[in-house]
């Protein structure tokens, strides 16, 4: 990129600022540079509508051999039978994929009952600036006064709306979710029971939280949050349900697939079979406790009072802070966490809490003793107007990443 001086200057200030940033967005992580290679290989040159074996255009015996193996690794990450299970690794991200789940099984007023935004749902759940709230009929369940799920409203919730499709599975939910239950309600209504686990999939395949494949019809997770993979998604259907998925997807949300990100989820769920994947999904939690724990010893007053999995959310309420004013103070500080929404706040655009997790800051391998040393910062930077963004450089340049 010689020759193109402003973007390779861009590029490489990004480069430098993800090395000198304490990344604590639940939702991001860093891949390997074994997949960097692999996303920016000449896989990116072929066109390949079509599913392996039926493909629109002639030259993709190779593309075909490298969807089937992303296919098979998926299905065995999670420990899912291939006659009983389908995985569709095309979809492009995790809004599309929702997207196409609803239109393959739902018709025209039928109804999805997810978890509010403000609660910890998702936008692709249903809120109405999302094409799933615009385009489907979308009933909202809720969280108690303790911030967890309150699922005995949410059968009755259920019951009375006569849902097609039940969303468990979230955004901003700091516990473990109970699929369980959420499949014996949908299947007590005769509704489809949707698992989002974008977030925790990584926990769910390192056995860190419960799975829901037992008691769901359909599992969706993105692959660049716990899996530590590239920005896309996979779609894990039932048999009797995966025809519709895959149309649903193509021809119906997308063309071409995009066949160096299909690969680079192919070597994904290679590097997370691997027992070392387990002990890093077992530090992220560990970290997370440690994160938590620190952050309330200084003081911060957190959703639910913890956490489970990888993630928390600050409750600025009563700290004289709202949840934009906090992620600015942080990011002068050279940390990034983002402001979220809390259970009944008015509007996303001015919400009360912020988001943190721990799935990036472990990829660099720190442990508790770092978490500590972060949850200080916090405190510091929101609490005493410290300027801490020096301390926490120093922490990152102890902790490089791999390019």
């Amino acid at each position: 990129m010689a020759k193109d001086k402003a973007l390779s200057n861009l590029i490489n200030q990004e480069i430098r600022r993800q090395k000198e940033t304490i990344n604590l967005i639940p939702s991001e992580n860093y891949i390997s540079p074994e997949m960097l290679a692999v996303l920016g290989s000449p896989l990116t040159n072929k066109y390949s509508e079509g599913y392996p074996g039926k493909r629109y255009y002639p030259g993709n015996q190779f593309y075909d051999e490298i969807e089937m193996l992303a296919q098979e690794r998926a299905l065995k990450f999670f420990g899912l039978k291939p006659a009983e299970w389908r995985a569709n690794v095309q979809p492009y991200s995790g809004s599309p994929a929702n997207l196409a789940i609803y239109a393959a099984l739902l018709e025209k007023n039928e109804v999805i009952l997810s978890l509010r935004l403000d609660a910890g749902g998702h936008l692709s759940h249903g809120h109405k600036v999302s094409a799933s709230g615009k385009f489907f009929k979308v009933v909202h369940y809720n969280v108690g006064d303790d911030g967890l799920i309150d699922y005995e409203r949410l059968a009755e919730i259920a019951r009375e709306s006569s849902a097609k499709i039940i969303v468990s599975g979230f955004t901003a939910y700091p516990r473990k979710v109970d699929f369980a239950k959420i499949g014996k309600i949908a299947t007590a209504v005769g509704a489809y029971h949707l698992a989002d686990i974008s977030h925790i999939a990584g926990l769910v395949g390192a056995g860190l939280h419960p799975s829901p494949f037992a008691h769901s019809d359909v599992v969706m997770t993105t692959t660049h949050k716990t899996l530590r993979g590239p920005r896309g998604a996979v779609i894990f259907s039932r048999m009797e349900l995966a025809d519709r998925i895959d149309r649903a997807v193509f021809p119906g949300m997308q063309g071409g697939p995009h066949n160096n990100i299909i690969a680079a989820k192919a070597l994904m769920f290679f590097e997370d079979s691997t027992p070392a994947f387990k002990k890093y999904q077992q530090q992220i939690v560990k970290n997370a406790l440690m994160l938590a724990k620190s952050l309330v010893k200084n003081g911060f007053k957190l959703l639910t009072g913890g956490t489970d999995t990888h993630l928390m959310l600050i409750d600025l309420r009563n700290a004289g802070l709202t949840g934009m004013e906090a992620e600015k103070l942080l990011e002068k500080n050279n940390i990034n966490a983002n402001r979220n929404s809390l259970p009944g706040d008015p509007s996303p655009f001015n919400p009360t809490g912020i988001r943190l997790g721990t799935p990036a800051v472990t990829t660099r391998g720190m442990k508790e003793k770092e978490m500590v040393k972060i949850a200080d910062f916090i405190y510091r930077a929101l609490v005493k107007k410290e300027n801490v963004a020096k301390e926490a450089l120093v922490l990152c340049k102890k902790f490089p990443l791999p390019y």
